[in-house]
């Protein structure tokens, strides 16, 4: 069985446990073990931290990774776009740049006594379904349910840089696509699919009225193609679509993380989803 290092990151373990449920139950049913990172920190957010101070962002990077290292895996294996966006990018800059590794692990063994060896991989659960587990897997595991019209959302980290990650065409996309249409959805085209949710970046915090501007723009795009779900594979692009929805009060479309929809489609037990704390009503 495979074995990866589950990294939480924030808004998941704070906002959304029934995405945590959901993402242990679905890999545990195909085949793959997720251990719990003791001691792991923010990733920290790309977005917000990077733009600040990157020392610091690599470095606390690096602890976390450092952590996953010595916990024998085959991997570190995120749910959160932005998680995976600076584990991913911090590992690649420091196993392609001895001279940072070295400035960055200088900086945490003084601070903490650990060292980035530069031996973990990192992945996004979308790339480790389809790549490792199969969409056949996936399809195999189904055990019926409502064939809705779903509006897939990518989001900005999960496959960009796309020449650092080269997990799938950043522009036309297809692999979340395939997972949700083997899960018994049909992914729907929609307008401007490849833009953000509105909350990446810092502007959900700093400029809470233009990241709305963003989502509604979405949220129109997704009613003209008929959709009756979005799905996300991102817990900060879920918390924008559903508290959004909320705050403009024009929308209700149910929002579910790709665990979630797996979730319902393998027949797990609802309450083992956390659909009942969303914002915007989940009837699926």
């Amino acid at each position: 069985m495979a074995k990866y290092a589950f990294f939480l990151g924030c808004i998941m373990p704070l906002r959304y446990p029934g995405i945590e449920s959901a993402s242990r139950e679905v890999f545990k049913s195909l085949g793959v073990e997720l251990v719990d990172m003791q001691g792991a920190s923010c990733c920290p957010a790309p977005g917000v931290m990077r733009s600040f101070d990157q020392t610091y962002w690599m470095t606390v990077a690096a602890r976390n990774l450092a952590i996953a290292e010595k916990m024998g895996v085959d991997g570190v294996l995120t749910i959160c776009n932005g998680c995976f966006d600076t584990l991913f990018e911090v590992a690649h800059k420091l196993n392609h740049d001895p001279e940072l590794r070295k400035k960055i692990n200088k900086i945490l063994k003084d601070a903490t006594g650990m060292e980035y060896n530069g031996t973990i991989p990192v992945r996004h659960f979308v790339e480790l379904l389809y790549r490792d587990v199969g969409v056949e897997a996936i399809r195999a595991k189904v055990k019926g349910g409502k064939n809705l019209k779903a509006a897939v959302h990518y989001g900005c980290h999960f496959l960009k840089p796309s020449n650092i990650k080269k997990i799938d065409d950043s522009e036309r996309p297809h692999i979340f696509d395939d997972i949700v249409e083997a899960a018994g959805m049909t992914s729907v085209t929609y307008k401007d699919k490849g833009t953000c949710c509105g909350a990446g970046g810092g502007v959900r915090a700093r400029t809470p009225d233009v990241a709305l501007k963003m989502t509604a723009e979405n949220l129109k795009n997704m009613t003209a193609a008929g959709v009756d779900v979005i799905v996300d594979c991102c817990p900060f692009c879920h918390l924008q679509y559903d508290a959004g929805q909320v705050a403009l009060k024009e929308y209700k479309i149910p929002v579910l993380h790709l665990s979630q929809l797996l979730g319902l489609a393998f027949g797990l037990e609802k309450d083992k989803l956390g659909l009942e704390v969303h914002q915007t009503k989940v009837n699926l």
